[in-house]
């Protein structure tokens, strides 16, 4: 296995890795630092954050309705929106980190921020707070609204919640593939193995805290299925100050950060609207001198490189570098942009689908059922199960094919996402039709608090396509942004694959809120109304179907025309 063979490799030659130091300030030496020794903690750090977020959202939408009194509707639009600001959050963390404080003080900060809005949560789950009144009739789903204390106490530990993961999540997979020196042959195919052990590890640890974390929520205690991921991410923190002194720190430069010398070149490019390009620009393009094949493209940006007045002047000028890292950043939008269906689709795994779970026979044993959310850990079992098919069987049949040393390209792997994610919600909207038929054929249309006698185990294809998708959208989008942001930029790559699954939260929320209203709010023909039997969740996940056709349409005719930053090897 990579991981374990990594570690037992013939230690190599002492000597300082270039650009890195030590947690003294030292030139940081290859045998004493970095590499395996450095990545298990981060890796390690990383799983318990993980499990103590998946702990909290998994179930979030049952407990929004449940102790909380809210619609389906409503609980699925904040689930969505909490989701969303901890992805679109990660902007800022990664600007931040890249900036001003490094990955490993803002990883720090953010542990504890972290830690300090589990721990309110939990609070706010176990202290004696009453509601205004109670649910009686159970036949008709009234409206139950807790204290509006309650309220406000659960969200805003929630929410710090959210504004920690934004300085935490990208900041540690950045800094465990720093670890790695790129120009060392040997680390070089370690930082390989390091991304496929990540994303196996995570997906394993996920899948525990789904089973795990939702049957102590739902059959044992909130309090105590809230606590539990408080303790996790204690432990996460201390596992990551154990590397301090195994861990490389990347030197900066003394000069400015990298996100201000990309924002000036646009705003010389703006300024010098009227202007013709540069002397230095024209020469360079007239003879293909210009570092970058994509040079020729974006050649307004070209305005932001100086002029001989802007010498004489004493400006600082942009350089060449400059403009091309800001070409390289420009490039990614039209595919962020087409990919933000993938996000709306993503996020009805943890909501809607969880939702109609809770209306299905979940026996599996007599006085056993099974949770609901803990459903969704079929997801990360499949990534756990796919990953080494992918890696053993897939990748050197396309790379037989193709004669890429990766199989298919970056671009590839994310188009072969979007189409299967088009396939996941074809299967979503086929089994809540048939959910419906059963519970209009047993005469439940009006008693909202039945089972339908319906298998739970219905549920599991669209689940597994979900898995299936992840390996290929996901596996594509971490390692496309990674490599296509300029180096020191790293987190913010990141941050931008995260944030597309963020802005598409919200956009689902939105989608969610618009729709209910225009069919009828929470009652009548609602396609999300409390009463699943009469709800219409098929129609949305036709819609969705529809999405992602028309995105995977658009997103193919920018990736055809996309122009790697460098020579990557694809």
């Amino acid at each position: 296995m990579a991981m374990a063979d990594g570690a037992s490799e013939t230690p190599l030659v002492e000597a300082a890795v270039h650009g890195s130091i030590d947690y003294r300030g030292r030139p940081a030496k290859r045998s004493g630092t970095g590499g395996w020794r450095s990545a298990y903690f981060i890796i390690g750090a990383e799983v318990l954050e993980r499990f103590a977020f998946y702990g909290i959202g998994t179930n979030l939408v049952n407990y929004l309705t449940g102790p909380l009194g809210q619609s389906t509707a409503v609980a699925a639009a904040n689930v969505n929106a909490w989701s969303g600001t901890g992805t679109i959050v990660t902007l800022v963390g990664a600007f931040v980190a890249d900036s001003y404080l490094g990955q490993y003080r803002t990883i720090v900060i953010a542990s504890l921020l972290y830690i300090l809005g589990l721990c309110l949560l939990t609070l706010s789950a176990v202290l004696p707070f009453q509601s205004t009144f109670h649910c009686q009739n159970k036949h008709q789903i009234p409206s139950c609204s807790p204290l509006q204390l309650r309220m406000i106490f659960f969200f805003i530990s929630l929410y710090t919640i959210a504004v920690a993961q934004g300085g935490h999540k990208p900041c540690t997979q950045a800094f465990g593939a720093d670890q790695f020196d790129v120009q060392n042959q040997e680390e070089l195919k370690a930082k390989s193995s390091f991304f496929n052990w990540w994303l196996f590890c995570l997906s394993a640890c996920v899948a525990v805290a789904y089973v795990f974390l939702s049957y102590i929520q739902d059959s044992l205690s909130w309090g105590l299925g809230f606590g539990i991921p408080s303790t996790a991410m204690v432990a996460s923190l201390l596992s990551f100050l154990l590397g301090t002194k195994t861990y490389r720190y990347i030197v900066k430069d003394d000069e400015k950060s990298p996100v201000a010398r990309i924002g000036k070149v646009f705003i010389e490019a703006i300024w010098n609207w009227r202007k013709s390009s540069s002397l230095k620009a024209n020469e360079g393009l007239a003879q293909g001198i210009l570092p970058q094949q994509g040079s020729h493209q974006f050649k307004f940006l070209n305005k932001a490189l100086p002029t001989h007045d802007y010498f004489e002047e004493g400006g600082n000028a942009c350089t060449t570098k400059d403009v091309e890292e800001a070409k390289a950043i420009l490039r990614l939008f039209p595919i962020w942009s087409t990919c933000l269906v993938y996000g709306i689709v993503q996020a009805q795994s943890s909501t809607l689908f969880t939702k109609q779970g809770n209306t299905m026979n979940r026996s599996i044993v007599s006085g056993f059922d099974v949770p609901p959310a803990s459903l969704q850990s079929i997801i990360p079992i499949t990534i756990v199960i796919c990953i080494p098919i992918y890696d053993c069987l897939f990748v050197p049949t396309a790379r037989a094919l193709t004669g890429k040393p990766s199989g298919i390209t970056m671009l590839q792997r994310i188009g072969i996402g979007g189409f299967l994610y088009a396939i996941s919600m074809v299967t979503s909207a086929l089994v809540e039709m048939k959910r419906l038929k059963t519970a209009q054929d047993h005469g439940l249309i009006d008693m909202p608090n039945a089972v339908v006698p319906m298998s739970v185990w219905w549920l599991v294809p669209q689940y597994v396509m979900f898995g299936l998708t992840d390996v290929f959208a996901v596996g594509g989008l971490q390692e496309f942004f990674y490599d296509q942001v300029p180096s020191e930029l790293r987190s913010v790559g990141l941050s931008l694959y995260l944030s597309i699954y963020g802005v598409g939260s919200f956009l689902s929320g939105f989608l969610i809120s618009v729709i209910a209203k225009a069919t009828g709010g929470d009652g009548g023909s609602s396609w999300f109304n409390s009463n699943l039997n009469r709800a219409h969740l098929d129609y949305f996940y036709w819609l969705l179907a529809g999405l992602i056709a028309v995105g995977l349409a658009a997103y193919l005719y920018f990736a055809k025309s996309y122009i790697y930053n460098r020579r990557v090897v694809s």
